[in-house]
């Protein structure tokens, strides 16, 4: 799953987005208002953890604008501010929950573990397609119980359309996904792992949705 932090106070950007990583998420960083403001709407995220104090604009205006622009992404603010007031402004401006520093690692990974499941986006650790069992914890894929082993990209390109059950998954929300907001290269690179993936798991696997994605198949 994908998260941005907008967080001008690097060294805990820095330390939140490490933790995260190590949690299972994609972790994008931003430092000021404004970039925060820009990568929150062109970038597609499960859930942005959002500082309330920001250089250029602050974050009850970000989670305003997203509102305002009908953007439903799970928003988590975090600020040095305490009291019912600043609380108040916060859920107001259209955040789903709030959390004040210093906060303990613990309760955040729970606040955003609640925020998740509170918006269905909270996949099962272990997913069974047909005879196909995806393990997204230990990192394995077994079918018919056989191991198939996939490299570290393969199996994120997997695990985009298993979250998506159900759904079509374009190329570019695997690209931003998989690889991140930075990467310029072809889009057509998703079809080179998604033939890989058909190659290794059966090729009636992944559906092509002709001009809009992939889909699992037998995943309605």
């Amino acid at each position: 799953m994908r998260m941005l932090i907008v967080e001008d106070e690097q060294r805990l950007a820095t330390s939140l987005a490490l933790g995260l990583t190590v949690e299972g998420f994609t972790v994008d960083v931003s430092y000021d208002g404004p970039d925060g403001l820009l990568k929150a709407t062109t970038g597609t995220y499960d859930l942005v953890m959002l500082d309330v104090n920001l250089p250029g604009m602050n974050g009850y205006r970000i989670c305003a604008e997203l509102r305002a622009a009908h953007n439903p992404v799970p928003i988590l603010m975090l600020t040095a501010k305490d009291g019912d007031y600043d609380e108040a402004e916060g859920l107001d401006a259209g955040a789903d929950d709030y959390l004040t520093k210093p906060f303990s690692y613990m309760v955040l990974i729970a606040r955003i573990r609640a925020l998740l499941r509170r918006q269905g986006r909270i996949v099962a650790r272990v997913v069974r397609i047909g005879d196909l069992v995806i393990d997204r914890g230990a990192r394995r894929v077994t079918r018919d119980g056989a191991d198939v082993t996939l490299t570290a990209k393969e199996f994120c390109v997997l695990e985009q359309l298993v979250v998506r059950a159900g759904g079509i998954v374009s190329k570019t929300e695997i690209l931003e996904h998989v690889w991140d907001l930075a990467y310029q290269g072809d889009a057509n690179l998703v079809e080179v792992y998604v033939s890989a993936l058909r190659r290794k798991l059966g090729a009636g696997l992944i559906e092509t949705m002709r001009g809009a994605g992939y889909r699992l198949a037998g995943s309605e």
